[in-house]
């Protein structure tokens, strides 16, 4: 009967160690439940939206001559105003509201990355 009690606790404890190492943390933007949460991670889409197109932008920009950098710079800065004043206006439907930051938070990180798609095919017209 003890070696019946030991081998049941052994198991449990080696079975809870081992399940216990396979749990990966959890993204907790993916179970959100507050909107103050999901503010805060429409805000850090953005933000690793944001990254990647400085780094393709980067990427771009390091294949250009003088001419087609400042024609770029042009371009990107127009976009990036007008970026910011659409989805002020996208989020401005909601003023007022706690709900406002995500959609402008969303509206962000979603034009951004079709803009880092632009930048990528530009990058892959340039390769060809």
């Amino acid at each position: 009967m003890r070696s019946a009690v030991f081998l049941l606790l052994l198991l449990l404890i080696v079975g809870g160690y081992v399940f216990g190492q396979g749990t990966k943390k959890s993204d907790p933007c993916a179970n959100a439940q507050s909107q103050a949460e999901m503010n805060d991670c429409a805000g850090k889409e953005y933000k690793a939206a944001d990254a990647v197109l400085n780094q393709v932008y980067r990427q771009l920009v390091a294949m250009l001559d003088d001419e087609e950098k400042s024609q770029l710079k042009e371009a990107q800065t127009a976009w990036l105003k007008y970026r910011d004043l659409n989805c002020d206006f996208v989020a401005d439907q909601y003023k007022g509201g706690t709900i406002r930051p995500m959609i402008h938070g969303l509206c962000l990180a979603d034009m951004t990355k079709n803009r880092t798609a632009e930048l990528r095919n530009q990058i892959k017209d340039r390769n060809q």
